[in-house]
C-alpha cells in the first residue's frame, strides 16, 4: 500500500497523504522535501517496526489507499494527449524549469480532480535542470543524475524509434502517474543508442540549437509513436507550445499511410484533432531553427515518405522573421493546427497581432493560465476555506467564493502567518538575513530572462533605498529565480540584484535566495503580501 501512495504523486496535494509522507520522512531522518520512496527505503527495521505498531498510521494507510484506488478506477479512457517538453508535478521530480512546466504540472493535477480523460507526454530528462549556487553573487550550475525507479516512474516496457536525419533514436517510455493521470516521458539514455543519441534527454534546455531540435523531434514523432505502442487513440492532441510541435510530422505520416496524397490533404485529416496554445508574447520566447539544420533532420523523413519538403518549410515561415526565413515552430503549429490559445485576454491580443500573417493568427483565443490551488495554498489557509467556504472553493466555485467576504479578517491572518513564518525561516536559512515576520514583503520569484525584467526596481536605486530604510512604511523585497547557463544577460541581471542585496543600500530587506524550486515558489507564496 505504501508503495502504491508513494509513487502515484497524488501525495503532493492530497492532504491526507501528505501528512502520511511527512510522518514517514521523519521516521526515516530524511530531507523534508525528500520523495516518499526514498523515505521508505531508509526505514530501518525499528522505524518499520514503529509505524507498523501505530494504529493510527496504519489506518491512515489503508484509507489513503483505498481512497486512491477508488478514484483510480473510476478513471476514463484517455481521449486528449497533453505534450509539453516539461511537467512540473513536484519538487522531487525535478523535470520543469519555469512557468511552462508548473503550467503542464497544475494542469494535469486539476485534470485528475476533475476525473478529465487526459494523459501527459513529455521527456524524462536523466539530469533534470540544473541546480542553483550563488558565488560572490554570480550564479553557478550543477547537475544531479536521476534514477526513474526512485521518482516514481514505472516502465512500460514499451521503447520506440525516432528519425534524426541520418541516424535512428532508441526511447525507453516511463509512465508517472500523477492522481488519474497518467504522464508517459521517453529517455533516449539506452545501451542500444550511440553516445550522442543517448545524450538527447539529458538535460532540460541544455545544449544548442542542433540539441533542442533532436529532443523536439523525440517528444513530438516519438511521444506520439509511444501512444500507439501503448494501444492508445486520442482523438485530441495538445501541443503545449512550439516545442512540442513535431508531433505534426507523425500525424502527417499516418494521415498519408491512410490515404491523404499531399501534406495540403494531411493537414486537412490533422486539423480538427489538434490545438496549440502559445505561452510567449515576445519573438525571443519561440523557437527557430536555421533552415539548413532543419532540412538535415526532416528531409529525410519527407523523401521517405514521398512529401514535399518545400511545402513543408512553408508551413513554418513568419513574414516578420526577416529576409533569412528560420523554420519558426509556433508559425508551423499555427500552420497545422485547428484552434489556438494564447494563456490571456492580453496574450490573446497580442498574439493575433503577432500571428496576422498566419491563416489562424486572426482567431488565436484565450485561456487564462490558472493554478492548482490545492498544490499552492497552505495547508492552515485550505483548512479555513473547507471549512468556511466548502471544499469546493480550490475549483474556483462561485457559489464558494461568494461566502468570501463573510470571512473574519482575524481568522485569516491567523491561517496565513505560518506562512510568513516559513518564508522568514526560509530566508535565514538559505541567505542568513532575518527579515521582519510584521513588514510588508513583496516576492519576485521567476525565470531571469531579461524580458521578464526582474531589474525594474533597481533602475531608481536611490529610491528604492529609501523606500527599504523606511522606519515608519518599511517594505522588504524576496527575490528568486534561475537563468538559463547559456544566457550571459539573464546572469548579469541575477548578479545585480544579488549584488545590491549585499550591499548597505538594502538595510537587509532585499534578499535573493538561491535554488529556485516549486518548494521555494510554494514558500515565496505563501509568505508575501
Amino acid at each position: 500500500m505504501l508503495l502504491d501512495l508513494a509513487r502515484n504523486y497524488r501525495w503532493g496535494w492530497h492532504k491526507p497523504t501528505r501528512r502520511l509522507v511527512d510522518q514517514i520522512r521523519a521516521l526515516a531522518g530524511t530531507d523534508p522535501n525528500a520523495h516518499p520512496l526514498v523515505a521508505l527505503a531508509a526505514l530501518d527495521d525499528a522505524a518499520w517496526a514503529a509505524l507498523a505498531d501505530d494504529a493510527t498510521i496504519v489506518a491512515a494507510i489503508e484509507q489513503a489507499h483505498a481512497s486512491l484506488t477508488e478514484e483510480l478506477a473510476a478513471a476514463p479512457p484517455r481521449v486528449t494527449a497533453y505534450f509539453s517538453p516539461e511537467f512540473g508535478i513536484n519538487e522531487s521530480l525535478p523535470q520543469y524549469s519555469g512557468g511552462l512546466g508548473i503550467l503542464a504540472g497544475d494542469h494535469l493535477k486539476a485534470a485528475s480532480d476533475e476525473n478529465l480523460p487526459l494523459l501527459g507526454v513529455g521527456l524524462f530528462y536523466r539530469e533534470g535542470f540544473f541546480l542553483q549556487s550563488v558565488v560572490d553573487g554570480r550564479q553557478t550550475e550543477r547537475y544531479q543524475q536521476q534514477d526513474p525507479a526512485m521518482l516514481g516512474a514505472t516502465d512500460t516496457g514499451i521503447s520506440v524509434d525516432t528519425p534524426l536525419g541520418p541516424v535512428t533514436a532508441q526511447a525507453k517510455v516511463w509512465r508517472i502517474d500523477v492522481g488519474r493521470i497518467p504522464l508517459y516521458l521517453l529517455d533516449t539514455d539506452l545501451e542500444s543508442n550511440t553516445a550522442a543519441v543517448r545524450a538527447i534527454t539529458d538535460r532540460l534546455y541544455s545544449g544548442d540549437q542542433e540539441h533542442r531540435l533532436r529532443q523536439e523531434l523525440v517528444l513530438g514523432i516519438g511521444g506520439a509513436r509511444a501512444l500507439e505502442a501503448l494501444g492508445m487513440s486520442p482523438t485530441c492532441y495538445h501541443l503545449n507550445e512550439g516545442h512540442a510541435g513535431l508531433l505534426v510530422l507523425e500525424l502527417i505520416e499516418r494521415a498519408c499511410r491512410a490515404g491523404a496524397k499531399s501534406i495540403t490533404a494531411a493537414l486537412e485529416q490533422i486539423r480538427p484533432i489538434t490545438l496549440f496554445t502559445t505561452h510567449t508574447p515576445v519573438p525571443a520566447g519561440i523557437d527557430r531553427f536555421p533552415r539548413e539544420l532543419f532540412t538535415h533532420y526532416v528531409e529525410p523523413w519527407a523523401t521517405a515518405n514521398a512529401l514535399d519538403f518545400d511545402e513543408l518549410l512553408e508551413l513554418g515561415v513568419l513574414p516578420s522573421d526577416g529576409p533569412v526565413k528560420p523554420f519558426n515552430m509556433a508559425a508551423f503549429c499555427l500552420s497545422a493546427a485547428g484552434r489556438a490559445n494564447g494563456v490571456s485576454k492580453l496574450h490573446g491580443a497580442v498574439s493575433r497581432e503577432m500571428f496576422a500573417a498566419l491563416p489562424l493568427g486572426p482567431s488565436i483565443s484565450s485561456v487564462t493560465n490558472g493554478v492548482h490551488a490545492r498544490t499552492w495554498v497552505s495547508d492552515e489557509l485550505q483548512e479555513l476555506f473547507d471549512a468556511q467556504l466548502g471544499s469546493t472553493w480550490s475549483e474556483g466555485d462561485p457559489a464558494a467564493w461568494a461566502k468570501a467576504p463573510a470571512l473574519e479578517a482575524s481568522r485569516v491572518r491567523a491561517a496565513w502567518q505560518p506562512g510568513r513564518q516559513r518564508l522568514v525561516d526560509l530566508v535565514t536559512s538559505t541567505t542568513g538575513t532575518e527579515l521582519d515576520p510584521d513588514t510588508l514583503t513583496i516576492g519576485f520569484a521567476r525565470r531571469f530572462a531579461t524580458y521578464k525584467r526582474a531589474g525594474l526596481l533597481l533602475t531608481d536605486p536611490a529610491r528604492l533605498a529609501a523606500l527599504l530604510a523606511d522606519a515608519k512604511r518599511p517594505v522588504q523585497f524576496v527575490f528568486a529565480g534561475k537563468a538559463h547557463p547559456a544566457d550571459n544577460d539573464g546572469k548579469a541581471l541575477l548578479t545585480l540584484v544579488n549584488e545590491f542585496a549585499a550591499s548597505t543600500a538594502s538595510s537587509s530587506r532585499f534578499v535573493f535566495v538561491p535554488n529556485y524550486d516549486i518548494d521555494i515558489a510554494r514558500t515565496i507564496y505563501g509568505g508575501c503580501d
